[in-house]
């Protein structure tokens, strides 16, 4: 399918070169390809897979055409210096040449070098597909691609499988090559089994706050350990983490965050009916947007949550340069306005309140907090903020 960010990109490699991250099987390859594949565009281009023993002697070697108006680097950030030698490579570049670099895992992380690219290059990040990108190129109603979202999770190809076994056929085979390949490569083989125990507690955590201290004491390791899987995990774009408003950053950060998963559908939904996996659909679409505007248009845009002196949470905040624009509760079924929900609506005036119930019959207005459909409201978030 065509990604909304396609086109975005093309442009951006008219100016520099683009680094394209997110998870792995999100579609980066794909996407790359089809902006390849645009000939009037970028005449000659060539994809070069790090992976791919032949792609690897030619990006070792530089012997990728002159005349090639585009050249993708997927995966390069494996290739040890890569920052340094691709610096060289641009700045020794044709004046018809641009180029793409695709990764798994965050291009920066764990690769630091004393070379800055700094001034060569746009970023953007390609996240599974969301409810309004979903519809976008298929037609349907916002309920029924939402339902398919929860069921199968926003990764192409488990979305776009005949059926929901071949989903979770794709599902288990995802999971054993993020531990067999990406999760090896940053740690040692035998703190694999720990790790995967510790994504199994995640899984089981959704919504919540995650104590590291707690689980690393079940666990019988250190909290130090699991903050450092934690940082991998974030990395290989398995998870990611919403963490306190506040707007003394410092307390925010000593607080506790809640951990969301990338794909809906690793959710452990055993223990409750269906609320961690909507609530994560939510987060996963915020924080696309937020990245979307963050990648676009350089906005100081963040995605927190709130919780108060007495423990009552607001599952999201959305902020820009400190101040809240956005205050969502996730709700299964229509209730009584969360009283937080209320009054931080009341003390933020300028900032939008809502309350997003999955199952609901009508929108509403109660005060000043707007209770919303949530399939509508998420195939919409582009108009939200």
């Amino acid at each position: 399918m065509r990604r909304l960010l396609t086109d975005l990109i093309a442009k951006d490699l008219g100016q520099k070169m683009v680094f394209l991250s997110g998870p792995r099987q999100a579609g980066k390859t794909t996407l790359a390809m089809q902006i390849a594949e645009q000939g009037q565009r970028f005449p000659g281009a060539q994809v070069l897979n790090w992976d791919v023993s032949q792609d690897r002697a030619m990006i070792l070697n530089q012997t990728w055409p002159a005349s090639a108006g585009l050249v993708v680097f997927d995966e390069l950030h494996k290739m040890k210096g890569w920052k340094l030698w691709l610096k060289g490579v641009f700045d020794g570049r044709p004046p018809t040449q641009t180029y793409m670099v695709t990764g798994s895992a965050r291009l920066d992380a764990f690769r630091q070098t004393g070379e800055s690219l700094a001034g060569r290059y746009f970023s953007w990040r390609l996240h599974p597909v969301s409810l309004e990108e979903w519809l976008s190129v298929e037609d349907g109603e916002p309920e029924a691609g939402l339902q398919r979202l929860l069921e199968r999770g926003g990764f192409p190809e488990p979305l776009l499988a005949k059926s929901v076994d071949d989903a979770q056929r794709w599902r288990r085979l995802y999971l054993e090559g993020l531990v067999r390949e990406d999760i090896l490569e940053f740690s040692r083989i035998q703190e694999v089994r720990a790790m995967r125990l510790f994504v199994d507690v995640l899984r089981s955590r959704v919504g919540s706050p995650v104590s590291l201290a707690s689980i690393a004491r079940d666990l019988q390791l250190a909290p130090a350990t699991l903050a450092k899987y934690l940082e991998i995990l974030e990395a290989l774009y398995i998870v990611f983490t919403v963490r306190p408003f506040h707007r003394n950053i410092a307390r925010a950060l000593l607080k506790e965050p809640k951990v969301y998963f990338y794909d809906l559908a690793l959710v452990d939904e055993r223990l409750g009916e269906g609320g961690a996996r909507f609530e994560n659909a939510c987060a996963a679409m915020l924080l696309q947007r937020v990245h979307h505007l963050q990648d676009a248009q350089g906005k100081a845009v963040q995605l927190q949550y709130v919780r108060d002196k007495e423990g009552r949470e607001i599952d999201f905040v959305v902020t820009e340069n400190d101040e809240p624009i956005l205050f969502a509760e996730a709700k299964l079924s229509a209730v009584a306005v969360p009283n937080l929900l209320a009054s931080v609506a009341e003390r933020f005036p300028n900032s939008k309140a809502q309350l997003v119930v999955r199952h609901l019959r009508h929108k509403e207005q109660r005060g000043r907090v707007s209770v919303e459909l949530a399939a509508e409201w998420l195939s919409s978030l582009s108009k939200t903020f």
